[in-house]
């Protein structure tokens, strides 16, 4: 009898343990599906990854800060490295923004989908250099590839007298025979209108050789001066695109195995900038120092690419350096991205890797080759201070 007692006590005690353990079991599986299922998104490539443009947006502009306020939360030994004079998590704000897709504090996330035209103010200036605002942001016309294609009369720029040459070329410091620097243009034949009689405006300023590559000539050449190796493509991207029937807003497509190729083919390359001109008109592209003209620059950093905090760094240190030697050079740092846009611009080739605008399409080569030189001696100083930092650790 009580053996029996027993044996039905421990029947009861495995039919109770049944659902327990399939419940255990089914989380166990769970866990791990879910697992695997984040390893495959953070895994593959980002041209296919499952994306929200709104959650990526909201993501993209959370600070380091934000996330020692969630940590703190939990432990508040996070709250000693939380930093001064920085506002904690809105939650209001949070939920209201994922709710509608409209930014509390700024009108542009709501006008941009009400008023045609609009939208082109919903972008993020990094760094406001010196008269920058979000009315006068860089212009790209966007105009039929026939239209760029066409043959247009032009005036070859002449080659100015290098007043630097000497003090260049009097560095000792050199890369060798590594080459360290990749310029390309993913817009080629962006011209400007001073070297194109005919043209009367930005959409009908284009070349098929007194271009954009010019000024990525003059650059690289000013680089291999002060001893930074230095290779520039001259591969005309928009004959890529006729080649394979593609668009113009293709460019960054079609530009995108030259930059590859060129990185697989020379390890030593670390530094990759995309050289294209602005739309806009000279009033905003123009520079005056010390009685001669320049035409300014603005780096542009795509927000939807891995490296997007790397590449601006990079940006930010330019800028600076700008600032210091050639005062209002610069206009700033800005971030493209978001819906409509290409967001990437091929930077998420390298950690080093920023879309460069020098001047506008009212310049003139004599003020493009000073602008030239001007950020090839900024960056040549960035480059062998970081050599002297990465030689002495």
């Amino acid at each position: 009898m009580k053996l029996t007692n027993k044996l039905s006590s421990m029947n009861r005690l495995m039919n109770q343990s049944k659902p327990l353990y399939k419940k255990a079991s089914a989380m166990i599986l769970l866990i791990c599906v879910l697992f695997i299922f984040i390893g495959v998104l953070t895994s593959i490539q980002p041209a296919y990854r499952l994306s929200s443009s709104t959650i990526n947006d909201w993501t993209s502009q959370i600070k380091g800060s934000s996330f020692l306020h969630l940590m703190s939360m939990e432990n508040k030994s996070f709250e000693r490295a939380y930093p001064e004079n920085t506002e904690s998590i809105d939650w209001s704000d949070v939920a209201f923004q994922m709710a509608t897709s409209v930014k509390p504090n700024d009108a542009r996330s709501l006008l941009g989908r009400e008023l045609p035209g609009f939208e082109s103010y919903d972008r993020k200036i990094l760094i406001a250099g010196e008269g920058t605002d979000y009315t006068n942001l860089t212009y790209e016309s966007t105009p039929p590839l026939d239209t760029v294609l066409k043959d247009r009369e032009a005036q070859m720029p002449e080659e100015e007298v290098n007043d630097k040459e000497s003090e260049q070329n009097s560095s000792n410091q050199t890369t060798g025979d590594r080459d360290v620097v990749f310029i390309y243009n993913s817009h080629n034949r962006e011209s400007f209108l001073p070297s194109l009689p005919d043209a009367k405006n930005a959409d009908d300023a284009y070349h098929s050789e007194v271009n954009i590559t010019k000024v990525s000539e003059k650059l690289g050449e000013a680089l291999e001066n002060y001893g930074v190796g230095t290779q520039v493509d001259k591969t005309d991207i928009m004959n890529l695109l006729v080649e394979k029937n593609w668009n113009y807003t293709d460019s960054y497509k079609a530009s995108r195995p030259i930059v590859e190729e060129a990185l697989a083919s020379n390890k030593s390359l670390d530094f990759v900038f995309d050289l294209h001109r602005d739309s806009s008109g000279r009033k905003l592209t123009t520079k005056t120092i010390d009685g001669k003209e320049y035409g300014k620059i603005m780096f542009v950093i795509g927000g939807n690419n891995a490296n997007y905090e790397k590449n601006f760094q990079l940006a930010s240190e330019l800028h600076d350096r700008l600032e210091d030697k050639y005062p209002g050079l610069s206009r700033g740092v800005e971030k493209y991205q978001g819906a409509g846009r290409d967001g990437v611009y091929n930077q998420d080739v390298s950690s080093n890797a920023i879309t460069i605008e020098i001047g506008g399409v009212d310049n003139s080569f004599d003020e493009l080759y000073r602008t030239a030189d001007a950020l090839a001696e900024v960056f040549s100083d960035y480059y062998w201070d970081a050599e002297k930092v990465q030689a002495n650790p």
